[in-house]
């Protein structure tokens, strides 16, 4: 739709995370909430992910089937779903310039919320050398082709990384009718679980090599081999005609940058606090964009739990005005609780080495909403401190092993505790 519109609440992103936040608000009587993504259709990652692992126990789902039953969940609270429109820009501090099928126009909210996911890093984003065969992919690109084209690859594939994420494009380079020849990956060891690694190494035969790293791609046309190192410095050729590049995920933090809003340097997302606010007073962010990436279980909660803060939101700023008004005049502080107070009491969230990041990373007494963590190395048993200017305010034993790339989850229950004048509050690991 052309021209210049007025809604209660846009979402940009139709993810697990967008739809969930947009579909709690319409049941909520929000008003008008709007989503727009960029995909010709909605559902986000789920949607080419053709493995299980999704729904619940009682009611496992494909990826497909999931992201179908979110489409369907929001439509029917209510909210307009508009795919094949981008978010280019900002166009006022609640409003975004959009481009689609029907041209450009420009929306006006009383509330965004920022669900814009991750991405992959390309393989010249990894700065992986040699030359620029057919037959690169990262995992997203595999699926699509596998399971939304069905377009074929090629019959030799080594997949680089050894997670989650890793694993699932090894399942579809297999369903492609391809064989794994390897898997690499530079830590010591697999980031997934025990049962996991023992089948793919025992019932498919596939070779982890850790401790190795890509150190060329080789051929010219399509790709005849790459080139591994060892960490001793020995290096090895691996005849494949397809490379897939997995994990090493970015938040798409484009339009949050774009924005002028405040990035978590460990995260590189938005910064929020536990009730995902951003810096920037009624613009909110949810799911991959926050933590690259954790699964659309924790995303969707995010989402519902994202709702209510922007519910309190809309009930401190004015109702949305008649065209005749600028944009501007739809938003008059309210002068007992202005918007972005909620945030003053808020303080910086910090891990300590080898600690990587921590999502939601502010935070404030009143925060409930679980913690995720990743570390840099592997730790076994270790003992989760969370201090502030040298008082405890959290302490717990982990009984089993954390794993790089593999989520750490802290309970919130500590927050009542943190002083908003004392200074950051720490999350440290001790053995």
């Amino acid at each position: 739709m052309t021209g210049a519109r007025r809604v209660d609440v846009l979402v940009v992103g139709a993810g697990p995370a967008g739809l969930a936040t947009a579909a709690r608000l319409a049941a909520a009587g929000a008003g008008r909430v709007e989503i727009v993504d960029r995909e010709t259709r909605a559902g986000g990652a789920p949607r080419h992910c053709a493995h299980g692992g999704y729904g619940t126990l009682l009611h496992p789902l494909t990826g497909p089937a999931y992201a179908r039953l979110l489409v369907t969940a929001t439509r029917q609270a209510g909210a307009t779903l508009r795919t094949g429109v981008t978010a280019l820009d900002w166009a006022g501090p609640l409003a975004l310039h959009t481009l689609g099928a029907e041209g450009p126009g420009t929306v006006t909210a009383r509330a965004v919320v920022l669900a814009t996911g991750a991405r992959e890093r390309s393989r010249a984003a990894r700065l992986v050398p040699g030359t620029r065969p057919a037959g690169v992919y990262t995992t997203g690109e595999l699926q699509q082709a596998v399971h939304l084209y069905g377009q074929r690859i090629g019959t030799r594939a080594v997949v680089v990384g050894a997670q989650d994420v890793s694993y699932a494009a090894a399942d579809t380079v297999r369903a492609a009718g391809a064989t794994v020849v390897a898997m690499v990956t530079d830590l010591p060891g697999p980031q997934t679980t025990p049962a996991r690694a023992a089948g793919s190494r025992l019932r498919h035969g596939t070779p982890l090599l850790a401790d190795t790293t890509v150190a060329e791609l080789l051929g010219h046309g399509r790709l005849s081999g790459v080139r591994v190192r060892h960490r001793d410095g020995r290096t090895t050729v691996l005849p494949c005609d397809t490379v897939v590049f997995t994990g090493d995920f970015v938040p798409d933090h484009e339009l949050a940058r774009r924005g002028g809003l405040a990035l978590d340097p460990g995260t590189r997302g938005p910064a929020v606090d536990g009730a995902l606010r951003t810096s920037r007073p009624g613009v909110f962010a949810v799911g991959s964009v926050l933590h690259a990436v954790e699964s659309a279980a924790t995303a969707v909660r995010e989402g519902a739990h994202a709702a209510g803060a922007v519910l309190d939101h809309l009930a401190r700023v004015a109702p949305l005005a008649d065209a005749d008004h600028p944009p501007d005049a739809d938003y008059p502080p309210d002068a007992d609780h202005p918007p972005g107070a909620d945030r003053a009491d808020a303080v910086p969230l910090l891990v300590d080495p080898p600690l990587r990041w921590i999502a939601p990373n502010r935070v404030t007494p009143a925060d409930r909403l679980p913690y995720v963590l990743r570390t840099a190395t592997r730790l076994t048993r270790p003992v989760l401190r969370v201090t502030q200017n040298g008082r405890v305010l959290h302490r717990e034993r982990l009984w089993t092993a954390v794993l790089p790339n593999r989520t750490l989850r802290l309970p919130a229950g500590w927050t009542h505790r943190v002083d908003p004048q004392d200074g950051p509050v720490h999350v440290s690991v001790r053995p």
